[in-house]
């Protein structure tokens, strides 16, 4: 029960997480596009982010991920019998 929460709420920050980093790639890709064409597009903002924000946030979703496929892994290994109320 605690532990199905538990999950739930890991895997929604993980979707969100990851719709963060995607979103952060297409803004590079953007900036990059916009460095090419001598539009200033936040390329230099995009890079003094890279280390306090967008790194970790991608730590965090590795680690997300590895830690839920884990807790899924055990929960089919040593499945509890334990009744759904």
């Amino acid at each position: 029960m605690l532990k199905d929460k538990l999950l739930r709420w890991l895997n929604l920050f993980l979707v969100a997480n990851t719709f963060f980093v995607f979103l952060s790639f297409i803004w590079l890709l953007v900036a990059v596009a916009g460095k090419a064409a001598d539009v200033p597009l936040g390329l230099d903002l995009w890079f003094t982010l890279w280390n306090p924000l967008f790194q970790p946030s991608i730590g965090i979703l590795m680690a997300g991920a590895i830690a839920s496929g884990v807790i899924s892994w055990l929960a089919k290994r040593f499945p509890t019998n334990q009744p759904n109320a």
